[in-house]
């Protein structure tokens, strides 16, 4: 006797995934009335476009609800597995639909567009122009940086959100109206909601895995101790060579800066917790030492290096205390950012001014020739002068304006070093007359 496929055949997501706009959970900034993604739907008028966003946010669902939207044939394309082959595939069967006796245009939809290297995404570019197919492209990365100009500028860029508490809520539910989930206590549900951090995808995986250990159990509901048996350590979405990281890591820095020491620790903690490298964070934290705290304290950088050192000796969990340490002393310290500032005007400066020569008392001179050219000659040693300087000598190029790039902030040892700077510019300009 035959046994009937099991109802749960069908994994989770395709059961639930939506058949019309007004099924979407989320985006409704791009699908709602009068948003630009609902224009475009009504327009009857396909266009290619770009769908920018985190993992589970309903890219793939929207490109499919395009196609039907417009009666278009859909083809599926992933960057990650599919190649050129694939899209002369996909331009072949483009061709065979608009030319068949019923014509119908198409929808190429190309996941993870920004795997294909440049030559494939090239490959678009014609077919595109010229009508054929209206292509979609789905990225997790920041389309700027990984779609080509060419191909970017034929298409529209929309960002999606991770779907929010409430979405997640909605989509749990949904699951649980089509019978493909047992009854979720309220605790158990918060979890799950926390666990799926913005990814629908992820919360229809997992109660589809919590379903089918329920059912094997005989569980008529789940409660939040047998959820945290089953599914082990939460874990949290982290794309440690995407966006989110860069973002992150971004969001720390500006926290640092700001002298912001609990949220700091908040976006370090959320780094380690996601699988960031804590080598890598404690290169940032010696940047940011001396970007953002600079002269003001100079003991910040050597702080930020004995972490680094803390954390090479001891490793995870131990040493990421060290690097907490270092983080909130870097929050709390005055800051300055006198000496990148005077670096990068130095910089720029070298940068576009001519080659000026060395001037001759600034010269050494270890040879009797280089003496006889007068190498050195009238240099004046500043430990012999009074107070240890030279007052009115002169460092610069001849002929050349004295650019003043360091500027130090009245705040921390950077007051005291303003005022020394003050008055030796001051006997400068006295010597000079």
């Amino acid at each position: 006797m035959s046994r009937s496929p099991h109802p749960l055949h069908q994994p989770l997501p395709e059961r639930l995934r939506p058949k019309s706009l007004g099924e979407v959970v989320g985006q409704q900034h791009l699908l709602g009335e009068g948003m630009p993604l609902r224009i475009a739907f009504e327009s009857g008028q396909p266009h290619s476009c770009i769908l920018w966003g985190p993992p589970g946010t309903g890219k793939t669902t929207i490109a499919r609800l395009m196609a039907d939207a417009f009666d278009a044939q859909f083809i599926a394309i992933s960057a990650v597995l599919g190649g050129v082959k694939d899209i002369r595939e996909a331009v072949e069967r483009a061709q065979a639909a608009r030319e068949g006796l019923a014509p119908q245009g198409t929808i190429v939809f190309v996941d993870e567009v920004h795997r294909f290297n440049k030559s494939q995404q090239d490959a678009f570019l014609p077919h595109v122009e010229s009508g054929l197919f209206t292509f979609i492209g789905a990225t997790t990365e920041n389309p700027s940086f990984e779609v080509n100009s060419a191909l970017l500028s034929r298409a529209a860029v929309y960002v999606l959100q991770p779907l929010g508490e409430a979405e997640l809520r909605e989509i749990a539910a949904r699951a649980q109206a089509v019978g493909g989930v047992p009854t979720i206590e309220p605790k158990a549900l918060d979890r799950l909601v926390a666990y799926a951090d913005g990814d629908a995808r992820r919360l229809l995986n997992t109660l589809e895995t919590l379903a089918v250990a329920a059912r094997q159990e005989e569980l008529a509901a789940i409660d939040d101790a047998w959820l945290l048996r089953v599914l082990g350590e939460r874990m949290r979405r982290y794309d440690k060579g995407g966006d989110q990281f860069y973002d992150s890591i971004s969001a720390l820095h500006k926290s640092v800066r700001g002298s912001d020491p609990d949220a700091a620790l908040y976006w370090l903690v959320r780094m380690l917790d996601g699988g960031a490298e804590p080598r890598y964070l404690a290169r940032r934290l010696v940047r940011m030492a001396s970007e953002d705290v600079g002269l003001a304290d100079p003991r910040a950088l050597r702080l930020a290096l004995d972490a680094a050192e803390v954390y090479e000796r001891l490793g995870s969990p131990e040493g990421e205390l060290a690097l907490a340490e270092c983080v909130v002393y870097l929050a709390v310290a005055p800051k300055s950012n006198a000496v990148y500032t005077a670096y990068s005007q130095a910089r720029a400066f070298v940068r576009h001014d001519g080659t000026r020569p060395v001037p001759l008392h600034l010269r050494n001179a270890p040879t009797k020739l280089m003496k006889s050219l007068d190498y050195g000659k009238h240099y004046r040693y500043a430990h012999d002068e009074e107070e240890g300087f030279a007052a009115g000598e002169r460092y610069f190029p001849e002929g050349m304006d004295e650019p003043r790039f360091y500027e130090p902030v009245p705040r921390g040892l950077e007051l005291k070093i303003g005022e020394k700077l003050a008055a030796l510019r001051e006997k400068n300009r006295q010597a000079r007359g």
